[in-house]
């Protein structure tokens, strides 16, 4: 598994907006067969920081995934909602294996 977590600091009166959009990316990319996980989390004590979490079955995977049309269009709708750029840690999993996905 391929594992990204994306980082994103929304404006504050974009959170409303910004969680729309990134719902409709969300269960758009969990019917994608190359993606086991795709959560969307906002941080409990700052309702700005939102976490991506996404589990892509190869590292290919997430080039196939900016390709999709709900992708771009999430893209185009939250690009000027943010504080400042989203940033990606990228990781290795450990545990559960692949085929416990």
């Amino acid at each position: 598994m391929y594992i990204v977590h994306v980082h994103v600091h929304v404006k504050p009166d974009a959170i409303d907006a910004f969680r729309a959009a990134s719902l409709d990316n969300a269960r758009n990319s969990v019917q994608e067969p190359g993606i086991a996980r795709f959560d969307l989390i906002q941080q409990a004590d700052d309702p700005t920081r939102f976490v991506l979490v996404e589990v892509y079955r190869t590292p290919d995977d997430p080039p196939k995934h900016r390709e999709t049309a709900h992708y771009q269009r999430w893209a185009e709708a939250v690009k000027d909602l943010m504080v400042e750029p989203r940033s990606k840690v990228v990781y290795d999993n450990l545990f559960p294996g692949d085929e416990g996905w």
